[in-house]
């Protein structure tokens, strides 16, 4: 995101509201239980989109959250900043396959919680079910990726990142007695990986069968 008028353009989920059902207290962990106690917007000139600047108190525990959030210029899509941000709870987009968004998010949750190997044991099976149910074979994850690639499904730059990623060739999910410390680096860089690489598979895809859908509706 290069600015704050990019919140919702081409990344983000489906609808125009802020969906408040799916933000956490960052104090106490309640979801959707708030009340607005502020609003502000700014609208960019020229145009229909708006940015919304929401302070919302948690009907929980009193604690308040401020939110910036807007809905994409064309319709379609909204997404959304928090401060404080909830750590531990992420969600993932509905309409990614159901591993993929269990494994993916127990990733997020173990990593924000510094858990490193189980972090790793879920980015990998993430990855690996996101792959095979691309189509991709191969003896591990370097090598689904290659065939991905060889299939014209992923870029040639998905393929060099995932060949410079130490991780990738190490198997943190059966251990040996003298396995070294992962290195919580290693392990980010991976998540970040495996955002892109679902952001690749799943997100555009379907951000352009979205717009085709409206496109045609009009």
């Amino acid at each position: 995101m290069n600015n704050w008028w990019s919140l919702g353009e081409g990344f983000g989920q489906r609808g125009t509201s802020l969906p408040l059902y799916q933000i956490g207290c960052a104090f106490c962990g309640e979801e959707g239980n708030f009340e607005l106690e502020h609003h502000a917007e700014k609208r960019k000139a020229n145009s229909s989109k708006t940015l919304n600047f929401d302070t919302y108190k948690c009907g929980n525990c009193a604690g308040y959250v401020m939110v910036l959030w807007s809905a994409s210029e064309h319709g379609g899509l909204v997404n959304y900043k928090c401060l404080p941000w909830q750590t531990g709870k992420v969600k993932a987009p509905e309409y990614w396959p159901k591993e993929v968004q269990r494994f993916w998010k127990q990733a997020h949750e173990s990593v924000n919680s510094e858990i490193w190997d189980g972090g790793a044991v879920m980015i990998r099976s993430a990855l690996q079910i996101a792959l095979r149910k691309n189509g991709a074979v191969g003896k591990d994850l370097r090598a689904e990726i290659k065939d991905l690639g060889d299939k014209g499904i992923l870029p040639p730059v998905i393929q060099d990142w995932a060949n410079e990623l130490r991780f990738l060739g190490n198997d943190s999910a059966h251990p040996e007695a003298d396995l070294d410390d992962l290195d919580p680096a290693s392990v980010k860089e991976a998540l970040e990986f495996l955002d892109y690489l679902l952001r690749y598979l799943y997100d555009l895809p379907h951000q352009i069968e979205e717009y085709r859908s409206k496109k045609k509706k009009a």
